[in-house]
């Protein structure tokens, strides 16, 4: 038996040596077509964001310019099961504004530029 078998629809799947279904293998271009990237977005992408939302640790493994696999650490937010890259430079903002306005409830990020080019701005919402 083949590590491949068909299914009721004659397309190809992969199956274990107990006939279960693994996952459907598609061909090269509707994988291509229908692929997208799993990113991390960035806090700029919300239009707003509480002062009282749990930040966290995460990590995930990159390649340097030198092929070599690394660990990237970095501070996220999550809204509706999304996780939100937040810039080390943010929070150093968001503590001059809240030391400037304690009371300061929510904000937006906005973003300009690109890379190491990329300038954010705290700007609160009363």
């Amino acid at each position: 038996m083949t590590p491949y078998d068909l299914d009721e629809n004659n397309d190809p799947i992969q199956v274990e040596l107990n006939n279960t279904e693994v996952n459907q293998m598609p061909n090269m271009k509707d994988f291509a077509t229908s692929y997208e990237p799993s990113k991390t977005k960035n806090i700029a992408d919300l239009d707003v964001v509480s002062v009282d939302i749990e930040i966290k640790d995460d990590q995930f493994k990159a390649h340097d310019e030198n092929g070599e696999e690394k660990t990237v650490k970095q501070k996220i937010i999550e809204v509706d099961g999304e996780k939100y890259r937040v810039p080390i430079s943010v929070v150093a903002q968001l503590k001059v504004q809240l030391e400037a306005n304690p009371e300061m409830k929510k904000f937006k990020v906005s973003k300009t530029g690109t890379g190491m080019n990329t300038q954010y701005t705290v700007v609160p919402i009363l």
